[in-house]
């Protein structure tokens, strides 16, 4: 931070009726060259232009008002209230469908069919008449 910004801040917060001390005395200089330097001081182009590089310069409390979070909870919630439109189950599935990437750890897992076990369609008592016929056995 700039040793100006310091002092526009410093400024801002002190309070209104506290007196500067003189420039001689507060600069702790005396002689020719202490008149010279104040005349150069004193002659900046504008009092909200900086020299250098002929920028405005930003108060730093300005800059946090504006960027001051906005609470919108009441907007939004009469927004939100406003409508009760329910979407089909179709409508989120898509969108989250279009959202999904498009590689293999992005799609969900696709759900597979239960096999139930395999049941023949004899019974053990079809299978002793068959022996019985077949091999002759009682």
């Amino acid at each position: 931070m700039s040793a100006s910004l310091l002092r526009r801040g410093l400024k801002l917060l002190e309070p209104p009726g506290r007196a500067k001390a003189p420039a001689g005395i507060q600069r702790g200089r005396a002689g020719p060259r202490a008149a010279g330097a104040a005349r150069r001081r004193k002659r900046a182009p504008e009092p909200g232009r900086n020299k250098v590089k002929d920028r405005v310069v930003k108060s730093a409390i300005e800059e946090y008002h504006k960027k001051k979070p906005v609470n919108h909870l009441r907007e939004n919630l009469k927004y939100m209230l406003k409508g009760r439109l329910v979407a089909d189950k179709a409508v989120p599935e898509q969108v989250l469908a279009q959202n999904r990437g498009r590689k293999s750890k992005d799609q969900p897992p696709e759900k597979r069919e239960k096999k139930q076990p395999e049941s023949t369609v004899f019974t053990e008592e079809d299978f002793r008449k068959f022996e019985r016929e077949y091999f002759g056995i009682p």
